[in-house]
C-alpha cells in the first residue's frame, strides 16, 4: 500500500517530503482508527469499564466524577447510578473530603480496609466556583490538626466570608455546624480570616440563633445548585406521589411492562440525541429515582412538541412500550411539562 500511495502522489506532483509526512500520519492513525483496530480498542475499554463498574462500583463512580467534564452523563446521573449499585454516597465535607472524590470505610474519613465495601466521599472539587487554592488551604489546615469549629477553619485556613459561605451553601461544614442555614449564619457572622482584624478570634460567644432548617426538597435543590448533584435523594422522588396519582410509572416499572402496553412516565431529561442517521428520530432519556427510561420521539411528534423536546428539564411522556430483546423504550405519543415543587423549581436549571 505504501508503494501504491507513493507512486500515486508522485504522479499528482506531490513532493516526496510531503508524501512521506502524509504516509507517517496515515500510519499513526492506522494504529487505532481503522475499523478492526478501533473495534478492538473500544471492546477492551468497554470490557474493562464494565468489570470495574460491576466489582468496584464506588471506585468506578469516583474516577468518572474526578474526570469531569466528560459529556453525555452528568455527575448527578453517575451518582444516582452508583446508589442503585449499592454504593453509599457521602456529601462534601470540609472535615473529611479531599479535593477529589475518595473511598471511605464504615468510619467517616477513614480509608476503606481491604475487603470492606467502600463508601464514596464527594470531594471539595465538586463545589461549583470553589478555587482549588481554597480547597488546598482547607486541607492544609486539617493536616495541621483536626478542625474544631467553623471559626477555627476560617482562622487557620484564612478563608474570607465569600469562600466560607460557599462551603456552607454546599453543606460542606456539616461536621462543624449541623444544618446548612446555621452554618451559613455562622460563616457570615465571622470576621474574614484573611483580614485578621483587631478582634479576630477574640469575639465573645454569641447565643445560637433559632434557625429553621429547610425542607428535604429544598435541601436537595440547594445541593444541586451548589454541586450539581445530591447524595440525599433524587428530585423526582418528591414528585412521586403526584405522578402516581395520575398513573405514571417509574422507570423500573416501565421496564417490566408488556410490549405495546400504554404507559406514562415522568422525570428529569438527562440526554437528548437526534443523530443524522436516525431519519429525524429523537432519543430522550428520562431519569427518576429508580433508573432511566428511554424515549423514542418520532419526527411528527417532535414537530408537535418541539419546545418541550428541545428545552424542558422535566417531562411527562405518554406512549406505548416497545420491547426489542432486553431493550425497552417508550414510543412517545404526547409530551407534557412536569412542574416540580417550588423548592425544586428554584434550581431546575442545575438539574438540567
Amino acid at each position: 500500500m505504501r508503494g501504491r500511495l507513493t507512486a500515486g502522489m508522485a504522479e499528482k506532483g506531490i513532493p516526496r517530503k510531503d508524501a512521506e509526512a502524509i504516509l507517517q500520519q496515515l500510519h499513526g492513525f492506522a494504529g487505532y482508527g481503522f475499523p478492526e483496530s478501533h473495534a478492538a480498542s473500544f471492546a477492551l475499554l468497554v470490557y474493562a469499564s464494565a468489570w470495574v463498574k460491576r466489582h468496584h462500583p464506588a471506585a468506578f463512580a469516583a474516577a468518572l466524577l474526578d474526570s469531569q467534564p466528560m459529556g453525555f452523563y452528568a455527575p448527578h446521573t453517575l451518582v444516582e447510578d452508583a446508589k442503585r449499585s449499592g454504593v453509599e454516597v457521602r456529601g462534601v465535607d470540609a472535615v473529611h473530603s479531599d479535593w477529589e472524590c475518595t473511598l471511605e470505610g464504615p468510619e467517616e474519613g477513614v480509608p476503606a480496609a481491604p475487603g470492606e465495601r467502600p463508601a464514596l466521599r464527594l470531594g471539595l472539587g465538586r463545589i461549583r466556583g470553589l478555587p482549588r487554592a481554597v480547597g488546598e488551604a482547607v486541607l492544609a489546615a486539617r493536616r495541621e490538626s483536626p478542625l474544631a469549629s467553623v471559626e477555627d477553619l476560617a482562622r487557620r485556613a484564612r478563608l474570607s466570608r465569600t469562600w466560607l459561605a460557599r462551603l456552607a451553601e454546599a453543606a460542606a461544614l456539616r461536621s462543624l455546624s449541623p444544618g446548612r442555614r446555621a452554618a451559613l449564619w455562622t460563616a457570615l457572622g465571622l470576621s474574614p480570616g484573611d483580614e485578621a482584624g483587631l478582634f479576630s478570634g477574640r469575639l465573645p460567644p454569641e447565643a445560637k440563633a433559632a434557625i429553621a432548617e429547610p425542607a428535604a426538597a429544598e435541601e436537595v435543590a440547594r445541593d444541586y445548585a451548589a454541586t450539581g448533584l445530591s447524595e440525599r435523594a433524587h428530585p423526582v422522588s418528591f414528585l412521586r406521589a403526584a405522578l402516581a396519582a395520575r398513573g405514571a410509572r417509574t422507570a423500573r416499572e416501565l421496564s417490566r411492562l408488556r410490549n405495546r402496553a400504554a404507559a406514562e412516565v415522568g422525570g428529569i431529561v438527562i440526554v437528548r440525541q437526534r443523530p443524522e442517521t436516525a431519519r429525524g428520530i429523537t432519543f430522550v432519556s428520562l431519569e427518576d429515582e429508580t433508573g432511566v427510561a428511554n424515549l423514542v420521539v418520532m419526527p411528527d411528534v417532535y414537530e408537535r412538541f418541539r419546545p418541550l423536546v428541545r428545552g424542558a428539564p422535566f417531562l411527562i411522556a405518554r406512549g406505548r412500550v416497545e420491547r426489542t430483546g432486553a431493550v425497552v423504550s417508550l414510543q412517545v405519543r404526547e409530551l407534557l411539562p412536569l412542574s416540580p415543587l417550588e423548592e425544586v423549581r428554584t434550581a431546575s436549571r442545575d438539574f438540567h
